[in-house]
């Protein structure tokens, strides 16, 4: 059963689009990603033009983040607060990014960098997540403490000034920090068609010392916003996001983010960050591979309007 993309120009399994969707809003809901890391790889593995993968992957984001972010506020683990100072800096990023990201596809290497940027990230993240992961399991088997947030522990985070109590998440800290995550974050969504989860979650956590159950409801509100305003700029100014494979995606991704919710909720913390360190290194292996492995077809023709 397939359907034409008018914006991607080809035509692809209902099915297929719809699975992914439904996954990729699963490992949102459950891991507090907005899902983007995954998406986006798996739309170009399936030869949707990197440009359109970025641009609508960022709209699947929105959708299985409304869903998710919307459980958790209803559990009391959304530090809307926090999220609002995130955005600020968000959106802001954003902004730069989408500039960054229309000169790249000017000059015909966006598809190159936007690997390059999966492998970089995903690779270093999911390599510090998966090792601190397998310490705190090793210790929790062992019926050693697992706190990563000592009372008292203080790092140089912590001494900036400018500083603001947020209190779902029980911490007195600068904004500074909170601020220039988001905009990293803003940059990221722009480029890479992310929402950023998979930086922003460990950076929370291990850098700004916050809860793990407030982390992620917190992610996910943040990268609604900063998500959608970069759907609509990329829509406006770059014209490449596909309304068809979007709404495919953001129904399924809606539904599995969902279920995601409530099997994240039955899981520890550190059982959280190993799953989602294991899922961002595969990504990486799987797009590493693709950078280095000679091509099927070593001349091929691209459709100039996509800038490739």
């Amino acid at each position: 059963m397939t359907i034409y993309l008018p914006i991607a120009e080809l035509s692809v399994n209902i099915l297929v689009i719809l699975g992914m969707g439904a996954a990729v809003g699963f490992l949102s809901g459950m891991f507090g990603v907005g899902g983007g890391f995954l998406i986006t790889p798996l739309l170009v593995f399936y030869n949707i033009p990197p440009a359109v993968a970025v641009a609508t992957g960022a709209n699947q984001v929105v959708a299985s983040s409304v869903s998710g972010a919307l459980a958790h506020f209803r559990r009391g683990t959304l530090d809307i607060k926090l999220g609002v100072v995130l955005l600020i800096g968000g959106l802001a990023g954003a902004t730069l990014g989408i500039q960054i990201f229309t000169m790249l596809r000017r000059v015909g290497q966006l598809d190159l960098i936007i690997s390059l940027l999966y492998v970089v990230f995903l690779g270093a993240v999911g390599g510090l997540m998966l090792w601190e992961s397998v310490i705190s399991l090793r210790r929790a088997s062992k019926n050693q403490p697992v706190s990563l947030r000592k009372p008292g522990q203080h790092n140089w985070v912590h001494r900036l000034p400018f500083k603001m109590r947020f209190k779902r998440s029980k911490l007195y800290l600068s904004v500074i920090p909170v601020i220039m995550l988001g905009f990293a974050i803003g940059i990221l969504t722009s480029v890479m068609g992310v929402g950023g989860g998979f930086i922003m979650v460990p950076a929370m956590i291990y850098l700004l010392r916050i809860p793990t159950n407030v982390v992620i409801g917190t992610s996910l509100f943040q990268i609604i916003f900063v998500t959608a305003f970069t759907t609509i700029v990329q829509a406006t100014t770059n014209f490449t996001v596909d309304i068809v494979l979007a709404f495919l995606l953001m129904t399924a991704g809606v539904i599995g983010a969902q279920y995601g919710v409530r099997v994240g909720q039955k899981m520890r913390g550190e059982q959280l960050r190993a799953g989602l360190a294991l899922l961002v290194l595969a990504v990486a292996i799987r797009l590493a591979f693709g950078l280095v492995l000679p091509p099927d077809e070593v001349y091929s023709v691209v459709s100039g309007s996509f800038g490739f």
